[in-house]
């Protein structure tokens, strides 16, 4: 059975996908543009690839010129992230991803964050507010 759980929409979008979790914050610049990896050392993501997932994560981190490149790269390359759902969005965050037409959202209830696992599949409708695990 489907968890429903609602959400704020940060920008639009309507998108089904993977989930993949980061408990560290996030600078786009140290991901790989060519294969969508995380490259930053220590990271909870460190050699896993963001490329088509709903990427889970706390917040940005790094400079609004490096993390916008960063995010600009993954576009262009086809190696961006389906959607991000972050807990606490920066201002730089939020215009990125609305240029880059990536649906995101926060606001999320806690009980979406205690019940979704790496590889969930997840529908998120930033439209409507809400997301729902289907898996």
């Amino acid at each position: 059975m489907a968890e429903k759980f609602t959400c704020h929409k940060v920008s639009e979008g309507i998108i089904e996908g993977e989930i993949l979790l980061s408990s560290d914050d996030l600078c786009f610049y140290l991901v790989d543009p060519k294969t969508g990896v995380v490259i930053e050392k220590n990271h909870s993501l460190e050699g896993q690839s963001i490329a088509d997932k709903i990427l889970v994560f706390p917040s940005g981190k790094g400079s609004s010129v490096v993390q916008a490149d960063g995010m600009y790269q993954l576009k262009m390359s086809g190696m961006e992230p389906k959607a991000l759902i972050i807990k606490y969005p920066d201002t730089v965050l939020v215009a990125s991803s609305i240029i880059m037409e990536w649906p995101v959202v926060d606001r999320v209830e806690d009980g979406f964050y205690k019940s979704i696992e790496n590889g969930d599949r997840v529908l998120l409708d930033a439209d409507h507010g809400s997301l729902t695990i289907l898996s």
